[in-house]
């Protein structure tokens, strides 16, 4: 039974220093709103683990998905911007298979990291706008083993 994760890259935020502490704007808020209750409508999601990257950004994101879909945030520090996709990949392979993930992170390592398990390269991601989503379907999390199943962001949903 193949395996799914969904990456998604943090709503807009406000320009600011330092990085890791900048925050959603009103806009960025409303992108990670729209995309939780699309997610929350998803086949599969409530049973998912959601874990976010420790920069405030992602953890607001994340937090409109820990609302909209009644389960926690864990917070994970490999997840931030200019992590290797290649670590976030061998940590994937370390986790239980059952359990779907969702990933709340940043590009580029977002669009880097769907490029590693789908075309097995980096340079092939793609090019994530703020609060989109990649579905992911794999048997295991290795670098060209998954498929693209869906791509949405908060303009697909009107």
């Amino acid at each position: 039974m193949a395996e799914r994760l969904w990456l998604m890259r943090h709503g807009e935020a406000a320009p600011g220093a330092p990085d890791r502490e900048r925050a959603l704007t009103d806009h960025g808020r409303e992108e990670a709103g729209r995309m939780a209750a699309w997610l929350a409508g998803q086949h599969g999601v409530g049973e998912a683990r959601l874990l976010a990257s420790p920069y405030r950004r992602a953890l607001q994101s994340a937090a409109a998905l820990a609302e909209a879909l009644e389960v926690e945030i864990e917070p994970l520090a490999l997840i931030t911007p200019d992590d290797a996709p290649e670590a976030v990949s061998d940590w994937l392979l370390e986790q239980p298979a059952g359990r779907p993930l969702i990933l709340v992170s940043h590009m580029p390592l977002v669009g880097a990291l769907t490029g590693l398990l789908v075309e097995g390269r980096t340079d092939r991601g793609l090019g994530f706008p703020t609060a989109a989503v990649a579905e992911l379907e794999a048997e295991v999390w290795a670098a060209g083993c998954a498929r693209l199943a869906r791509f949405v962001s908060p303009a697909d949903l009107g």
